[in-house]
């Protein structure tokens, strides 16, 4: 048996398994000290919520382990740590334990006025639940090994003093009773509860959908399934007395809620000297959706939201469902442009991620803002980096709507913007096509004065950007639009203008209410329940609308490919046009349309035109193919930069048969088949690495 000092020659054991019990572990018995055969184990610190869960759903004694005492030491306070000493220290016991209230109302003791063992005094409403069980354990985050966690088993059995089961399916005098089950309801079904109310779900509803699902696998299997009205009255009444200012003071109100949902919380920084405000949510539900919809499928950024009216602007980001709509997976907040920390969260949450699955991998990552740090983002997420535009055309074509009457004037400008953005048009000097577009429209003061203030310093970095990476397509944008509207039409209404300057406020309504909506659409989509109380903005997006339009009602001439003609499917005699059509910059007449958005007109003529190849390649793909080809018929001289060149091309070499498989996903289109065969034949790079 191995002494204390050995500890950390324990190998560190990590179950692929989600949730994961003793029953995975491989235990060791402690030889001396106060711990003197005990059952000791190294875990990451990271799986210790995962193993306390794994504990509470054992079959045959299911349990609830509460925190009984928990203590905290800070780094560099201790001088010299023992090999057991602890950065945190938390000890978790039983719920139907230590004290015993089964043969009468006295505490264990000689009288009613001793504390029962735990210390923690009577605990009033809870004696019915009391039947002395002593299964314990401790978790110490080491002092000198912070990411592991030593667990300490003080008691595995769930026994009373004189060794006895005393609760689940091994206590006889538990049989047909609630000492069967856990002592309460799980976190799963709370949130889900918790969820129901905040979008306004009655509790006589919640309770007919309960017992429905009880009556459909066969009648009550574990604690969730006693659910009571009194417990949903509880939750309707937390929900109604909870406010998001804890205190007057929107800093001190933060770091409360912080404190209070720390497993909510992946990365946070306060405010101090040089350092920004940084604050990483992500709850359980989130992780489980990033998990489900976001391995081997993309993950999208959407940032700066809200940088003109909230106290502090909001990175989402987002997956996408079985629909195609978009889930926010995680927030972050902060008082400083979002790409300035982003090394300091990014690895944090890609490995919380894989904590949880080890294989977890996404195939791409979607930026909205190519002066991110993108390499640190490939590395942390191990996956290639695409840029969406998606807010640059939205922003344009406002504006452009906004300041200028004349459709075919809006049209022609957006197209010359196109051209710009996409170097099509620039040749080796972007300023020169600059100079031109604003020679032409030079009667457009309003719009090129904004184009000026807010655009012209920035250009250069979204050219570069796309030169660098490829693009999305707009079908694949419809998505994050409709994200996009359901937060600016829940955060940035006129009545809540009065809290928009507090940050408890923010969060409180991102955790709560804004994300329980995202909650039900999925849990509708996935069992067919609440299908009436559905938002159906969230799931029928624009990219969803268009499935709808038949192919028959899409008119083009494929020898003028200037425009093409969509009927709509309300009124017959109404057709809309649909100008620069599978383009990036496509533009239709149509009423959502002219207020910015990304109609459904224009994406079924996008994929109308990929799926017969009518149309040239999309502006970014041209772009990215003549980066490629560049590469390849003009290699350096300087031997370094030519290795260099070769390593850069043999990766677009990858990046071509990855952009494959994104195009037959829908995310793409492809590139011009003349790349992937001039890419094949042309060895005039690979002779050198001979």
């Amino acid at each position: 048996m191995p002494r204390m000092e050995d500890i950390l020659n324990l190998p560190v054991q990590d179950p692929r398994c989600a949730e994961f019990s003793a029953a995975h572990i491989n235990w060791v018995k402690l030889e001396g000290g106060r711990q003197g055969g005990d059952d000791i184990a190294l875990i990451p610190f990271v799986r210790v919520d995962d193993f306390v869960k794994g504990e509470s759903s054992n079959p045959e004694c299911p349990a609830s382990f509460r925190v009984e005492s928990r203590r905290k030491r800070p780094e560099g306070s201790v001088t010299k740590p023992r090999v057991d000493g602890y950065l945190e220290y938390t000890l978790y016991w039983c719920s139907y334990g230590p004290e015993d209230y089964r043969e009468g109302d006295s505490c264990i003791g000689d009288s009613k006025s001793t504390k029962p063992a735990s210390g923690k005094g009577s605990r009033p409403g809870r004696r019915h639940m009391m039947r002395g069980c002593l299964c314990h354990f401790t978790v110490k985050r080491l002092y000198t090994r912070p990411l592991l966690a030593l667990i300490i088993y003080n008691q595995r059995r769930h026994v009373d003093k004189t060794g006895a089961p005393c609760h689940g399916i091994l206590d006889r005098d538990a049989i047909g009773t609630r000492a069967m089950y856990a002592p309460r309801i799980s976190d799963e079904l709370r949130q889900k509860v918790m969820s129901m109310l905040y979008v306004g779900i009655s509790l006589d509803n919640i309770i007919q959908h309960h017992v429905e699902v009880m009556q459909k696998q066969g009648g009550p299997q574990n604690r969730d399934d006693f659910l009571t009205r009194n417990d949903v009255r509880n939750m309707e009444r937390s929900i109604r007395n909870s406010s998001h200012e804890l205190q007057e003071n929107d800093e001190c109100s933060v770091k409360i809620w912080v404190q209070r949902h720390q497993k909510h919380v992946f990365y946070h920084q306060d405010n101090s000297g040089s350092q920004s405000f940084v604050l990483g949510i992500q709850t359980d539900w989130q992780l489980q959706q990033m998990i489900r919809y976001g391995n081997n499928s993309f993950i999208s950024f959407h940032s700066t939201f809200g940088l003109k009216k909230l106290k502090y602007p909001v990175c989402s980001l987002l997956v996408f469902g079985s629909s195609q709509n978009a889930i926010p997976v995680a927030w972050i907040i902060t008082s400083s442009f979002v790409g300035k920390d982003i090394h300091k969260w990014i690895a944090l949450l890609s490995e919380k991620i894989r904590a949880k699955d080890p294989r977890w991998r996404p195939s791409a990552i979607i930026l909205d803002n190519p002066s991110f740090d993108y390499n640190t983002i490939r590395e942390a997420f191990q996956c290639r980096i695409l840029l969406c535009a998606w807010h640059v055309r939205r922003s344009w074509i406002k504006k452009l709507f906004k300041t200028c009457c004349n459709f075919e004037v809006q049209r022609e400008m957006l197209r010359h913007l196109g051209w710009i953005l996409y170097c099509t048009r620039c040749g080796p000097n972007a300023m020169d096509a600059l100079e031109e577009f604003m020679q032409i429209f030079v009667d457009q003061c309003a719009f090129m004065d904004y184009f000026k203030s807010k655009w012209l310093p920035s250009i250069d970095m979204w050219i570069n950007g796309i030169k660098s990476l490829p693009l999305t397509m707009p079908e694949s944008l419809a998505a994050i639009e409709s994200y996009h509207i359901k937060l600016k039409s829940t955060l940035l209404k006129e009545n809540n203008a009065n809290f928009w300057p507090r940050l408890d406020w923010l969060i409180h309504t991102l955790t709560t209410g804004f994300l329980s909506l995202y909650w039900l659409d999925q849990y509708s989509l996935d069992t067919g329940y609440f299908e009436n109380l559905q938002d159906k903005s969230l799931s029928a997006n624009a990219w969803y609308h268009a499935l709808n339009i038949p192919d028959v009602d899409v008119i083009l001439d494929e020898q003028n490919l200037c425009h093409a003609k969509v009927f709509s499917q309300t009124d017959r005699n109404l057709v809309y046009t649909v100008w620069n059509p599978g383009s990036e910059f496509s533009l239709c007449d149509c009423s959502w349309s002219r207020l910015g958005n990304l109609c459904k007109h224009v994406i079924k003529v996008a994929t109308f035109c990929r799926s017969r190849q009518v149309t040239r390649p999309l502006l970014s793909a041209q772009v990215y193919k003549q980066a490629l080809l560049t590469l390849l018929h003009n290699p350096p001289d300087d031997p370094l930069v030519l290795d260099h060149t070769v390593l850069h091309v043999a990766r677009l070499q990858q990046d071509i048969k990855a952009l494959e498989e994104l195009s037959n996903s829908g995310l793409l289109q492809p590139l011009a088949s003349d790349l992937s065969s001039q890419m094949a034949i042309n060895p005039l790079l690979f002779q050198h690495l001979h």
